[in-house]
């Protein structure tokens, strides 16, 4: 199903932009630029294309295409709007209000690589067909935190925003990782997830999934009606990341009715015994009236 993804989205493998920084030169771009709030993002100022700083830039670029995106400008009013300073690079991470100036510059190839390695795991990201495979493996001690919800839903929008807050709220933990998905965005694979999950996808819903055997728990909402809270959200997350909600809870329920319906077996099996028991009586007990009727035509 995944591969029948890939193949509708036209999708291909080892993706490479033509030039590994987009140049932001105008208002105009910046505005779409502000508008990539899913995206892992990177914008740096530098006095001109032949700036060995900029090289430096433009060479870590090369190590994460296609997943991150490099921008630069080289002009003051840009930068002015950004707050940006000569040199100075700001990573975005997805859905966060502001970005995280990267410390020390002029800053080395080496520098921008280690700090992006560190902080490329977003607190909250979206699956997207582009880059799916890479997000899904990208696991969290073997489970992932996913939400779905439809972001042209009311409800789905509503529990989109409520998700932000959240992530917002503490992308200082650094397990915390929600994995978001559109159902929208891949109907071939929603009935696949249904069944594999055993949920509604025409709700919003959020769990913890194993990504060995897809395993999943999720929340339970006491009010279909009702979407979580912010804080309902939050203590839900911390017994997740305490361990105390987990995929295993959920095996531990599969044995016991796996027991139950051993016991009703046995059970079974016990009174087929029984009968096949009574119906050897049965049989003993008419052959034995044969016998004598036989015994009695003889003496006649």
């Amino acid at each position: 199903l995944a591969a029948q993804v890939v193949e509708e989205k036209d999708i291909g493998f080892g993706m490479l932009m033509e030039e590994p920084v987009e140049v932001i030169g105008n208002a105009l771009e910046l505005r779409a630029f502000d508008r990539m709030e899913e995206d892992i993002r990177l914008i740096g100022y530098f006095k001109s294309e032949d700036s060995e700083h900029y090289e430096a830039f433009k060479e870590a670029a090369e190590q994460f295409q296609p997943y991150i995106k490099f921008f630069a400008t080289f002009e003051k009013s840009v930068a002015k709007e950004l707050t940006l300073r000569l040199n100075e690079v700001d990573f975005y991470e997805p859905f966060m209000e502001e970005p995280v100036t990267i410390p020390g510059k002029p800053l080395s190839e080496e520098d921008l690589v280690e700090f992006i390695t560190e902080h490329r795991r977003p607190t909250l990201r979206k699956l997207r067909a582009e880059d799916m495979f890479e997000t899904w493996e990208d696991d969290i001690e073997g489970i992932h935190i996913v939400a779905f919800a439809e972001e042209e839903d009311p409800d789905g929008y509503e529990f989109l925003e409520i998700l932000k807050e959240v992530a917002r709220d503490n992308t200082h933990l650094p397990d915390l990782s929600i994995v978001w998905i559109d159902p929208d965005d891949f109907p071939l694979l929603i009935p696949y997830w249904e069944k594999t999950f055993k949920v509604d996808l025409f709700r919003p819903q959020i769990g913890v999934v194993n990504v060995t055997d897809a395993d999943s728990v999720w929340l339970e909402m006491d009010d279909e009606e009702d979407l979580p809270s912010a804080q309902e959200l939050e203590d839900w997350i911390e017994d997740v990341l305490s361990g105390k909600v987990n995929t295993e809870d959920d095996d531990d329920d599969d044995d016991d009715d796996d027991d139950d319906d051993d016991d009703d077996d046995d059970d079974d099996d016990d009174d087929d015994d029984d009968d096949d028991e009574e119906d050897n009586d049965d049989d003993d007990d008419d052959d034995d009236d044969d016998d004598d009727d036989d015994d009695d035509d003889d003496d006649e």
